[in-house]
């Protein structure tokens, strides 16, 4: 398989992937939220609907969907921290605390081990998932591309969860409740986009045979 196959990734598979692996547990979250469920619940549904992604998933492909785990473990912390404490900027904290884990998973993975970039390769895209590991193992460019965007991914989210955690002391409760929400969806998006850029570049370089155009998700 030639290199330049595993730029065949593209934005709507990113984001059909995302909205089954994130979207969904956000949504009951949010979702229930709206309808006036207190944290505790709507933690606990959200943790139902990640665990609900990996069991079907584990159903449908006999193998551990690691993108879709890391987002069970995410909302079961959030599930625990609730617990903690009943004041209502430690729960807006808690948003930070959560992305701040995911960061990290990402940092650590660009370095040892499987970067989580490419658990959620495989899990945005499972018919290609042999592929894209065997891609990672043999090919140095797809190597270098899948840990660099685990580290922009990784430090993306870590700026994100490190700006809130200001806003929640200087805003009051209400206003950063909302705003909450919009730093996480701008730091997605953000991220998408630059994704998205990223894949571009790469695609025009090894187009043209340039050094340096290695492959991201």
């Amino acid at each position: 398989m030639a290199a330049s196959d595993a730029l065949e990734f593209r934005p709507a598979v990113m984001i059909r992937g995302l909205a089954l692996d994130v979207g969904l547990p956000l949504a009951t979250y949010y979702g229930l939220h709206l309808l006036g469920v207190a944290d505790w619940p709507a933690l606990l549904a959200a943790s139902g609907a990640a665990a609900l992604r990996i069991g079907w998933d584990a159903a449908r492909r006999r193998r551990l969907n690691l993108f879709a785990t890391v987002m069970l473990v995410v909302f079961g912390l959030g599930l625990v921290l609730s617990l903690v404490s009943g004041d209502a900027r430690f729960l807006l904290l808690k948003d930070s605390i959560t992305t701040g884990s995911v960061a990290l998973v990402f940092l650590l993975t660009s370095v040892w081990g499987t970067p989580l970039t490419l658990a959620a390769m495989q899990s945005f895209a499972p018919h290609r998932a042999a592929a894209l590991t065997q891609q990672y193992r043999d090919d140095p460019q797809v190597r270098r591309g899948v840990r660099l965007t685990s580290a922009v991914w990784g430090f993306g989210l870590l700026a994100e969860a490190l700006v809130r955690v200001p806003l929640v002391y200087l805003l009051p409760v209400p206003v950063m409740v909302g705003l909450s929400t919009v730093l996480s969806l701008a730091a997605f998006a953000c991220l998408i986009g630059w994704n998205v850029w990223y894949v571009a570049r790469a695609r025009r370089r090894m187009a043209v045979g340039e050094p340096g155009g290695g492959s991201a998700p």
